[in-house]
């Protein structure tokens, strides 16, 4: 029988590539769109990281989300310096959430307020897909608009703490599949983590109306 953590990966397969080929991420990755829809994406992740992170410490010592609650994830700082540098240092109050976002980042706090295996659900599909295909967008950034290397702009993709990406995120589907619930619990989880990835191809769909590309 396949692994819990295969099974997630599986499940959700199909959302992960739809979220990735969305026409924004491949415009941004493919550097047609200017620094503005970078600094704007980055603006809509601060708002799914503060409902991610400012829920973790309260689920520290829960049985099923406390193992995954591991601070050299956090991206919260990373990304404002990152806001700092893009937007200036008075990014906060310029800071607005697209619809979709706000959406995005409820059903986060909901489920880091009620439902920890939710919770997972979501830790999973954010820092896992920040590991790998994060590194992606790093790369494509600091070519494109001549980001630091690993420096200012892009702080967010890099995990300084995480020595070998590799070895922690196999660690981390050990982890998932040493998470303590029944089958049942487990197929409502792989149900959230295609909500995640839904809720993040939303974000895309809204953010490519907002940067469009002239035809």
């Amino acid at each position: 029988m396949d692994s819990f953590s295969a099974l997630i990966r599986t499940a959700s397969h199909e959302q992960h590539r739809e979220a990735e080929t969305s026409t924004f991420m491949s415009d941004l990755l493919g550097g047609r769109l200017g620094v503005d829809a970078y600094a704007r994406y980055t603006e809509q992740l601060w708002f799914v990281y503060e409902a991610l992170e400012s829920g973790a410490r309260r689920l520290a010592s829960d049985p099923v989300a406390g193992p995954f609650i591991q601070p050299e994830l956090f991206r919260l700082p990373s990304l404002e310096r990152d806001l700092a540098h893009l937007r200036g240092p008075e990014w906060r109050s310029t800071l607005t959430a697209l619809p979709a976002t706000r959406t995005y980042a409820a059903r986060v706090a909901e489920c880091a307020r009620t439902w920890p295996s939710g919770y997972v659900a979501h830790h999973y599909t954010r820092y896992l897909g920040d590991l790998s295909g994060g590194q992606i967008i790093r790369g494509t950034a600091e070519k494109t608009w001549g980001f630091e290397r690993k420096g200012d702009g892009v702080r967010f993709y890099v995990f300084e703490d995480i020595a070998n990406p590799a070895a922690f995120k196999r660690g981390y589907r050990e982890l998932l599949d040493a998470v303590p619930v029944d089958d049942l619990e487990k197929q409502r989880v792989v149900g959230e983590c295609k909500r995640a990835f839904a809720l993040n191809t939303e974000v895309f769909r809204a953010l490519g109306e907002e940067f469009p590309l002239s035809a």
